[in-house]
């Protein structure tokens, strides 16, 4: 008698947690009952469910990251290895009608066909060398658009496309390194070129600078003046206590010292 009721208690346990579905933080789970999907998912917590008629069907709805690898047609008629992330996220309230016209596998049977035929479509429009320069964000967010435009409705949002490498054909490559190497040596010879052209202007300022200060003081220095120079000069000299002759013209003095020589004042 007491095992039966043990063997009871257990089957009777066994379909209370047959009978139950938690759905946790991030997913939705829709009831599926006798194969038709019920119009309204279930949010997160414990689920009670018919087990003989209905399962459930659990969704994520976080962010998903598919990452795929392609070669991508440039407009010059190149294949372009690509690696590229596609993060997308399944809209909870819509996850009925994905499971019903889509099925579980959506990845495979719509958002991959879907984003191979935008990024073909959007990346025949670029040269290869846009896919390695600063053009790698617009072409990320035209394939980004031309997917939502074609998933539109079909409870499929994708939140951005990252183009994770490109590996361009060798030549193409090293004829790039070559051009960027040839814009940093010209952007280098013109820094040099700025720095002597600067190196110039500040010699030239200083030369008109000096040849002013020369006029100024040429232009000062009048007969007058000079004359005035040349008696401050002997009045100085005549303090010395050594023997000497001063002799003038009446116009420019000239003295002579005891050793014979003759000292004068330059006009």
């Amino acid at each position: 008698m007491y095992r039966s009721f043990n063997l009871l208690r257990v089957i009777a346990i066994s379909i209370l947690l047959s009978s139950c579905a938690v759905v946790r933080e991030g997913e939705v789970g829709v009831v599926r009952t006798l194969g038709k999907y019920r119009d309204t998912p279930l949010t997160q917590g414990v689920k009670v469910f018919n087990p003989l008629t209905s399962t459930v069907v659990k969704v994520s709805t976080q962010t998903e990251n598919m990452e795929v690898e392609l070669n991508l047609p440039s407009k010059e008629g190149l294949n372009i290895r690509a690696e590229i992330s596609i993060l997308y996220h399944l809209e909870g309230k819509l996850a009925p009608d994905v499971l019903r016209r889509i099925g579980p596998d959506f990845e495979r049977a719509v958002i991959l066909p879907v984003f191979r035929s935008a990024v073909a479509d959007v990346s025949a429009r670029y040269f290869a060398k846009d896919m390695h320069t600063g053009q790698r964000a617009i072409i990320e967010e035209a394939i980004k658009e031309q997917m939502e435009t074609n998933l539109e409705g079909r409870g499929i949002s994708i939140e951005t496309v990252l183009v994770k490498s490109i590996q361009l054909p060798n030549n193409l490559a090293r004829a790039i390194e070559e051009k960027l190497e040839a814009e940093q040596q010209s952007f280098r010879m013109e820094f040099i070129l700025s720095q002597a052209r600067q190196q110039a202007e500040q010699r030239r300022i200083e030369a008109e600078g000096i040849r002013d200060a020369q006029l100024i003081i040429a232009e000062g220095l009048t007969p007058a003046v000079l004359r005035y120079k040349s008696i401050e000069a002997f009045l100085q000299l005549a303090q010395s206590p050594n023997a000497k002759i001063i002799v003038s013209d009446g116009d420019l003095p000239v003295m002579i010292t005891e050793e014979g020589n003759l000292t004068a004042a330059s006009r």
